[in-house]
């Protein structure tokens, strides 16, 4: 199996190369061939000189006319510099940090080249091109892949390594998918796909080669999750609970009316709970829509019936929200409610312990830290966890284990087209929450250019000398070579430094231990820092009701459903918000896109234009699914290949639930493995 032999091993990869690879997130060959490319350039073509415009990426086939030049205007860089010509005309070449190239350039030689052109007063100049004799045709006359690259690796290093994976390894890549789909799908089998998907020959080879290998992750993610579906309602006696009128006492006395949408969701969950098969259901509603009072109401309902339940949040400052939130609701119906996570001091967490075992507290509210070994329920009987994609499948089948076949639910706030969270959730019934209480306070949308960030500092200011609190959001932790964006440090260093340097400003980013991420938003809930600078790691968390500016810069790079997510940080409380999207890009699709943002604040059309604009692949990184090892946001990008595999997972399932026969044994090998942990319907 090719995801047991080391990359290591492979002809062109030594030692130095090992780690590179390593830190890119490849050790074996199967990890090497599921690197694909993030873009093509089509290098079939030669032009010529006299045809190119500013600022795009050409072929060139040229003749040297002097010698090199290299002069240094500082002491890290280097520039250098030689003429060339074709048949219709003259072209500048110019390389940085590249002074080995010098002695390698012959005068009157042939060379092809590809790089960006620049056309500034006439003269015509080709920037840090690839360069090879004429007559080797290694960069030339081809679709050539690029891939994310870091890490001093470059990509002809890659293109190497890669080419050698597929021409040692090819006999030993084998079908997943059976030759019967494979036919019946028009796909290409997996060693054709592989191969084309890195160096395809033109369009309709790529676009084959990404319909195939698509459809066979969409496959094994979708047909394992169908498959706990399976188990889970047909093989295990649930709890039938009966409500002893307790949720109906406490929706009575709350000081406002439910939604349409709030009390069509707690009959679908009343309906399941009063099944003797156990409750598996996902409500999906916006920011402030109402989820937790739903997830009240089904608690209550177990409470009511003598059971215990519980409810799982992934920070504990969102934990700890919650748990505010149920006790203010819960307090007059004399219920005992506690809270647990990582940081609860031992006497107290000793003294919960042992009433969670005797039946003494009714309702448990806390982080993963609930899901430890001796955290141990009399009769737990509905599970509630919060921000499903934070946890995933296996989380919440240990925090089910705590009792026997509880009922599950579900919230996110997340907003995710139907088509799409039939995937992500295939394990799940899915209830929508699609409107929001009367008297929501709208946030603000503004979009503004680059040269409008000034006055976007300024309008910040304005805000905090009212009293009120600031996000500021920058797109990568650290500065990138390869993407010319603002870090994350690099804001927060500048901003403390100039224009905020009178305000408390603090940093949040991924990097930082669970610790210390709680520890400044801690201080930023309890309104000691002014400005919180910091990655998308806010984008689902605490409730700051005085926080009222969301300043998101390079918006251009985020998809349309994260943003909205941010924007849903502010508009917490009394004070007018206002969200800030500061597009730093002249295309006229990213304005487009921005535009939707300043429209509507709903959810669930933003994530629909989403879809329609940017493809499926947006919505399928690894933490929208709880599974790791499994990001398909690269490769997926059709709706219609996921309608496609959605539909045959049913029917393969109907005509052959433990999907027998030998073309299957491959499939179901990569079922298990993606989903260890969980006991498959068919094992």
């Amino acid at each position: 199996m090719l995801n047991d032999i080391n990359v290591q091993y492979l002809k062109g990869v030594g030692p130095k190369r090992v780690e590179k690879l390593n830190k890119l997130g490849i050790f074996t060959i199967d990890d090497l061939l599921e690197y694909y490319p993030r873009k093509y350039e089509d290098r079939r073509k030669t032009r010529k000189i006299s045809d190119v415009t500013d600022g795009e990426k050409v072929l060139l086939k040229v003749k040297i006319v002097n010698y090199p030049s290299i002069f240094k205007p500082k002491r890290k860089l280097s520039i250098l510099k030689v003429d060339a010509k074709d048949e219709t005309g003259f072209v500048l070449i110019t390389w940085f940090n590249k002074d080995y190239l010098k002695d390698k350039i012959k005068i009157n030689e042939y060379y092809n080249i590809f790089g960006k052109i620049k056309i500034s007063y006439g003269k015509i100049e080709i920037i840090n091109p690839d360069i090879e004799l004429a007559n080797d045709m290694t960069i030339a006359g081809k679709i050539m892949p690029i891939y994310p690259l870091t890490y001093n690796l470059t990509n002809n290093e890659l293109i190497k390594i890669i080419n050698n994976a597929i021409k040692f390894h090819k006999h030993d890549i084998i079908n997943v998918i059976p030759e019967s789909i494979i036919n019946k799908y028009s796909l290409l089998n997996k060693r054709e796909a592989v191969e084309f998907i890195h160096f395809p020959l033109d369009r309709i080879t790529y676009l084959k080669a990404k319909k195939t290998l698509a459809f066979e992750k969409l496959l094994i993610l979708q047909l394992g999750l169908l498959t706990i579906k399976s188990r889970l309602s047909n093989n295990m006696d649930g709890i039938s609970f009966s409500d002893k009128g307790l949720s109906e006492e406490f929706i009575k006395n709350l000081p406002f009316t439910l939604t349409n949408a709030q009390i069509k969701v707690i009959k679908e969950i009343k309906k399941d709970m009063t099944n003797s098969k156990p409750m598996n259901r996902l409500i999906q509603g916006d920011v402030g829509s109402g989820k937790t009072i739903v997830a009240v109401v089904a608690m209550l309902n177990a409470v009511s019936s003598g059971y215990q339940t519980a409810m799982m949040a992934p920070t504990e400052i969102l934990a700890m929200q919650h748990y505010k939130t149920i006790t203010s609701y819960t307090n007059e119906l004399g219920l005992k409610v506690e809270f647990l996570s990582g940081s609860t001091k031992q006497n107290k967490r000793k003294e919960i312990l042992e009433n969670l075992k005797s039946g003494l507290i009714n309702i448990l509210i806390g982080t993963h830290a609930i899901i430890e070994k001796d955290v141990i329920f009399k009769n737990i009987g509905v599970v509630v966890t919060d921000e499903q994609h934070r946890f995933g499948v296996r989380q919440r089948a240990l925090l089910s284990s705590k009792g026997l076949n509880p009922d599950i639910l579900v919230m996110t706030a997340t907003p995710i087209p139907r088509t799409l969270a039939l995937m992500f959730y295939g394990d799940l019934d899915i209830s929508i929450i699609d409107e929001l209480p009367p008297g929501r306070q709208v946030i603000k949308t503004y979009s503004v250019g680059e040269s409008k960030k000034e006055d976007v500092f300024k309008f910040v200011k304005d805000r905090i000398c009212e009293g009120r609190q600031a996000y500021i959001v920058a797109p990568l932790i650290e500065e990138s070579d390869k993407m010319e964006l603002d870090s994350a440090v690099e804001i927060y260093e500048k901003l403390s430094k100039s224009y905020f340097n009178e305000y408390n400003i603090d940093l949040l980013h991924g990097k930082m231990k669970n610790n210390e991420k709680e520890e400044v938003m801690k201080k930023f809930y309890n309104g000691i820092t002014d400005i919180l600078v910091s990655t998308t790691v806010i984008e689902v968390g605490v409730n700051v009701p005085n926080a009222v500016v969301m300043l998101i810069l390079n918006s251009e790079r985020f998809g349309l459903a994260q943003l909205h997510q941010l924007r849903g940080r502010v508009g917490r409380g009394r004070h007018q918000s206002y969200c800030i999207l500061v597009n730093e890009s002249k295309s006229k699709k990213s304005k487009e896109r921005m535009n939707i943002l300043t429209q509507t604040n709903n959810g669930f059309i933003i994530s629909e234009k989403d879809l329609e604009l940017r493809g499926p692949g947006e919505f399928f990184g690894t933490k929208q699914h709880g599974i790791p090892e499994y990001d398909i946001s690269g490769i997926v990008s059709d709706v219609k290949v996921i309608q496609e595999v959605q539909m045959l997972s049913k029917q393969l399932l109907k005509c052959n639930p433990k999907l027998e026969g030998k073309e299957f044994e491959v499939l179901k090998t990569k079922i298990k493995n993606l989903f260890k942990n969980e006991e498959i319907a068919f094992n």
